[in-house]
């Protein structure tokens, strides 16, 4: 009876059991078709990049340029320039050295179509210096093209071939892209045209590379080599959200690390020069620096960003609205400002006369200031802002004395070399100078320009110290810089 009744209650448990593994077999799908469903995610993704590329790269054009100079060679040698090298491939023979004559430079990039009448995007690096310019489109058909305008301080330039109905690609929002996100570069690297290469966003607002006077890249992983310059970085939905423009690079090829100009900043700039050849920059008269912890808490800051007003030039647009020394710029026009940077991009790219408002903190208080935009003075877009390399790795940005600058900082005209920016932590932060004062002389050398100072460095090491004679004011000091350890 006993095992009777265990009998009994045994046979639906058993059954119950059975039930819910074979429910449990069914919801599950074999092992092959598991495989093969991965497979097919696989081929989704490929076809669906494939995709992006099929209707992008016929707007995407190989750009050659070329240009005639006379000498023995090597003082002419523009296009093999390291700067240069590092964007695109360079084509060129020498004649022999101490031989004259007419020669020619050739050098090669990337661009992309914006426009059905055949309006292209490209680097100013690409095309700025050329006398002629070849744009091979992807149907192998070649044009000649002329420069509506070209932007050195952005490196975007702005070219025409004469042609209708061309492929267009669709300008997207780059402001929107996020980190993480995949990327297609289209070019010709080493003049293998319509070459494709995947990656993603690795960062986003990378400046002071040393490369452009505005800098606020995205950084990405896909394979940019040089002839990649002027071409498109894409997102997944075939829209450009970038220019390539230039790689980190100790080896000269590809090395994980490329840059491209956010196309946000380059729709600003093709706007101008479409309209007036050339670019306007607002501009507000004052000379600042980066917040550190420090002057954090010094200044009743909750948090170590914002733009520190180090000096007010008279009569500028800041003078007038208001801003004063020791401010600290924390907004502009709804914009956060984090750092030294985004507050020059952002002022440079809003059109001189338009009325913003900033949000400034003074003696610990919030405070809004609504100021008038100036135009930057053409002597500040043409002066050379890297003095020399030995000087920009200790931290050092600098600008020739103009004479309106003179002006502005009380100094005289060919005094010495000014001080545009610290990089902070660098050898130049830690030596205590500072945007705004003068540098009078090198290793004992009078200096009264950027052209004097490149003299007097010429034959110094990188790993060796330099004597500087640096004024702030009526004051001036010897201060000795030594590269970084």
């Amino acid at each position: 009876m006993f095992k009777h009744t265990k009998s009994v209650t045994t046979l639906p448990l058993l059954a119950g059991l059975l039930f819910f593994l074979l429910l449990a077999l069914a919801a599950s799908p074999p092992l092959h078709a598991a495989e093969d469903e991965n497979i097919a995610l696989l081929d989704r993704s490929a076809k669906a990049f494939a995709s992006v590329v099929k209707q992008a790269a016929p707007a995407v054009v190989h750009v050659r340029v070329e240009k005639s100079v006379k000498g023995s060679g090597h003082e002419f040698d523009l296009f093999n320039d390291p700067f240069f090298e590092r964007f695109f491939g360079p084509q060129f023979k020498h004649p022999r050295q101490d031989e004259q004559r007419e020669f020619k430079q050739r050098g090669a990039g990337s661009g992309f179509i914006i426009s059905k009448d055949g309006l292209i995007l490209t680097n100013n690096h690409v095309v700025g210096e050329a006398d002629t310019i070849t744009v091979r489109l992807a149907d192998e058909r070649e044009f000649k093209a002329k420069v509506i305008g070209t932007d050195p301080q952005s490196d975007v330039a702005l070219i025409k071939i004469e042609a209708d109905h061309l492929p267009v690609l669709p300008l997207g929002d780059s402001d929107r892209l996020e980190v993480g996100e995949w990327v297609i570069a289209i070019g010709s690297p080493f003049e293998l045209n319509q070459t494709v290469t995947v990656g993603v966003v690795s960062a986003k607002g990378r400046n002071r590379i040393g490369i452009n006077d505005y800098e606020n890249f995205i950084q990405t992983d896909a394979a940019i080599n040089p002839g990649n310059s002027g071409g498109p970085l894409l997102n997944i939905h075939g829209e450009a959200v970038g220019m390539n423009t230039a790689i980190f690079s100790r080896s000269g090829g590809y090395m994980g690390i490329g840059f491209a100009i956010p196309i946000n900043m380059t729709k600003a700039i093709q706007e101008q020069l479409l309209k007036q050849g050339k670019v306007t920059r607002g501009w507000l008269g004052v000379v600042i620096q980066d917040v550190d912890e420090e002057l954090a808490k010094s200044f009743g800051l909750d948090k170590a960003k914002g733009a520190l007003i180090s000096e007010v030039a008279e009569k500028s647009p800041a003078a007038e609205s208001g801003l004063q020394k020791g401010d600290v710029i924390i907004e502009l026009n709804g914009i956060e400002v984090t750092d030294v940077s985004t507050l020059r991009n952002n002022v440079a790219l809003i059109a001189p006369g338009s009325k913003v408002d900033a949000v400034v903190i003074r003696d610990g208080k919030k405070k809004t200031i609504r100021i008038t935009i100036g135009e930057q003075p053409a002597e500040m877009a043409k002066a050379g802002v890297n003095g020399d390399e030995s000087l920009q790795s200790m931290g050092l940005t600098l600008q020739d004395l103009t004479e309106e600058l003179a002006g502005q900082f009380g100094y005289r005209p060919d005094q010495g070399v000014l001080i545009a920016e610290v990089e902070e932590g660098s050898p130049a932060a830690l030596a205590g100078l500072k945007p705004g004062q003068l540098i009078e002389e090198v290793n004992r050398h009078r200096v009264r320009n950027i052209k004097d100072l490149r003299k007097a460095l010429e034959g110094v090491k990188p790993e060796a110290k330099v004597l500087l004679l640096v004024r702030a004011g009526e004051y001036s000091q010897y201060i000795v810089l030594a590269p970084a350890k």
